[in-house]
């Protein structure tokens, strides 16, 4: 009789590389320690993060009380979440572990080149550049920012604009001292990753996020 192979998890670096690890245990451990079965080495990565149990025939996730939290698919894991063909769970909003069951043939994780330029995934706020996710997030206000120029991507938005789209309500007496602050800081954000300038300023006219046409 053959053996039947066991689920596993995949992750891909940055370089393209995938790792891969086989549940073959009846709790298969995730973490920052050498002694984690999954060793994800980062300052975001709690030293017990989450482990995977096999209950019967299926595979349930549950995180270990971990400062930075486990996602599955995007959404933060609350209590015990039993795991299913694809999905992908996300230590720490750091490393994404995409769960292949034995009976199906393992995919390639999306290439980090999948997205030229700044994107943004409007369901989660994740946001990359050329493929590689901002970590750790941008602030709420960097956030609003980007998003908004990304809205209006390749297009002069005025300050007055910008200014309605991250204050808000708190928009009245907004200085010019402070709008310059906040895109510095999302500039120096994005530059951790391109040093590309997608952030433009035209003076007189506004901001524009100068992003190549997406893949």
């Amino acid at each position: 009789m053959a053996v039947k192979e066991a689920p596993m998890l995949i992750l891909r670096t940055s370089e393209g590389e995938n790792h891969e690890w086989p549940l073959d245990k009846a709790v298969v451990t995730i973490g920052r320690t050498p002694e984690s079965d999954i060793t994800l080495e980062a300052r975001e990565v709690s030293r017990r993060h989450a482990r995977i149990e096999r209950r019967g025939g299926q595979f349930v996730l549950l995180d270990e009380g971990s400062k930075n939290k486990t996602f599955v698919n995007g959404r933060a894991l609350q209590e015990p979440y039993t795991l299913t063909d694809g999905d992908e769970i996300s230590v720490a909003m750091r490393f994404k572990l995409l769960f292949v069951d034995a009976e199906s043939t393992a995919p390639l994780p999306p290439s980090p080149s999948r997205h030229a330029g700044v994107h943004i995934d409007e369901a989660t706020k994740r946001v990359s550049v050329n493929g590689i996710e901002l970590n750790p997030p941008l602030s709420a206000p960097q956030y609003q920012l980007l998003s908004f120029l990304y809205l209006h991507v390749n297009s002069v938005c005025a300050r007055d604009d910008v200014i309605r789209a991250v204050w808000s309500d708190a928009a009245v007496g907004v200085s010019e001292q402070a709008v310059d602050a906040l895109v510095r800081r999302l500039r120096d954000r994005l530059r951790e990753l391109d040093t590309r300038e997608y952030i433009v300023t035209l003076r007189g006219h506004g901001l524009m996020l100068d992003n190549p046409t997406e893949g």
